[in-house]
């Protein structure tokens, strides 16, 4: 097995236990790449010097919509000179959350846009996290046109559609093998191959049957099951895939 996790969070103090024996252990069980992505300044350093010291990890850098309102006036700066170093190969997680509104909507909005256009400065990709914010979350995508993925996307198959349009990637996860899983099993089954990724947003969206554990991306061949059946192939066809997708979105080699 060849798994490469597009989204996760190896930096929370979920792991701050046994962080540095879990991470070499599932690179021994196949895990070859991870993508590890900030939510503010401070996790965006964590997600850098997790990625310095593993070979197998990557790190995405960015202002999460929760935490759009304590960003300072010179946040995007930082997050300029963070994007700039070797082992980042992403804008993320950006986007807007309208479903806690952490931080004022007007405020995600424009955090979210100045990340985006410092994405298409750097030539970049992001990872978009959007939450009962459709209509300005792609109000937005569609102005800018970024390369990039919805991670855990929520939407619809028909929103799925739009999303691709914008030569957008679509990210599934642990939520696909939920009980109340129809939308992102519709999804799943429409993406094209060269359009998929799969992630953990690890340690949160842990998958049947390990719901209530701490995620990790060892549990990624339990959500490619899910998806190979929504598409009507194998779970070795799906690691594989994604695998090829993440490695040309990121440009990894993993």
């Amino acid at each position: 097995m060849f798994i490469y996790d597009s989204h996760a969070h190896y930096d929370s103090e979920a792991f701050d236990e046994d962080r540095d024996e879990l991470l070499p252990c599932i690179n021994e069980k196949g895990v070859t790449g991870i993508v590890n992505c900030g939510s503010d300044i401070e996790s965006s350093r964590s997600s850098l010097a997790l990625a310095e010291k593993y070979p197998f990890i990557r790190a995405a850098c960015g202002v999460h919509p929760h935490e759009a309102e304590k960003a300072g006036s010179g946040y995007l700066n930082e997050v300029r000179a963070l994007c700039s170093e070797e082992k980042c190969v992403a804008v993320g997680e950006i986007g807007l959350d309208y479903h806690y509104d952490f931080s004022p909507r007007e405020t995600q909005i424009k955090v979210f846009e100045e990340q985006v256009i410092l994405a298409n400065e750097l030539s970049l990709p992001v990872i978009v996290h959007d939450r009962e914010a459709h209509e300005d979350t792609f109000r937005i995508l569609a102005k800018y046109r970024p390369q990039g993925v919805v991670h855990c996307f929520s939407g619809s198959a028909e929103l799925a559609k739009e999303t691709l349009k914008l030569g957008m990637y679509i990210g599934l996860g642990g939520a696909a093998t939920f009980k109340n899983a129809r939308k992102p099993l519709e999804v799943a089954a429409i993406v094209p191959d060269d359009r998929l990724l799969i992630e953990t947003d690890c340690p949160y969206m842990t998958p049947v049957p390990f719901r209530g554990r701490r995620n990790d991306s060892s549990y990624i061949p339990y959500i490619a099951e899910i998806l190979a059946q929504a598409r009507g192939t194998t779970a070795e066809k799906i690691l594989e895939i994604t695998r090829a997708n993440a490695n040309a979105l990121f440009k990894t080699e993993f």
